[in-house]
């Protein structure tokens, strides 16, 4: 019984690193993915939001394999802009309703197939993109319905490392070291 089991696990590890090794794209939304979710206000009224490193590095190091980057958001706000800047990231989309157009955009915008995009979302309004794109996933946290409809359900909470995480799937996959 045991082998069995350890020959399906090894199918399916293999079906896993055959989609990561496709991608060419990589989109994720910001609140509650590379950010714990929380929204922090200064007293005079100034929002703000924690973004964490290893998550920031993550993406660099994919643009830097050549992946093209985005951030995919319904929130509008400056901070998304400074923190995406200076991780040159490729991509980025705020105030967003449907956040599957945009990556319908953006697959003819850099001849990127569905099948050759990951997405990393946490809740409802990811869940049209998640299901479009060749790999999913979501945070350890994500909401229930999107934790059932994901291909990849992280270790790592958002803004805890998640997006470092599928970062570190799709470089090994690729065959990219961990420098």
């Amino acid at each position: 019984m045991a082998h069995i089991r350890s020959r399906q696990a090894s199918a399916r590890t293999r079906r896993l690193t055959g989609m990561l090794k496709k991608i060419r794209l990589f989109a994720t939304d910001v609140d509650g993915v590379l950010t714990d979710g929380g929204l922090y206000y200064s007293d005079s009224g100034e929002q703000t939001k924690k973004f964490n490193v290893w998550d920031g590095l993550g993406l660099v190091l994919l643009k830097r394999a050549g992946l093209v980057t985005a951030v995919i958001t319904m929130d509008q706000t400056p901070l998304v802009n400074v923190r995406a800047a200076k991780l040159g990231i490729d991509e980025i989309h705020q105030g967003v309703q449907d956040k599957l157009a945009v990556l319908q955009d953006l697959s003819v915008k850099h001849g990127i197939r569905f099948e050759e995009m990951a997405y990393v979302g946490d809740d409802v309004p990811d869940l049209s993109a998640l299901q479009a794109v060749g790999f999913s996933a979501a945070p350890a946290n994500a909401r229930e319905p999107v934790r059932k409809k994901v291909r990849y359900v992280c270790k790592a909470k958002g803004g805890e490392g998640a997006v470092r995480e599928v970062a570190d799937l799709i470089l090994a996959a690729q065959g990219f070291s961990r420098k």
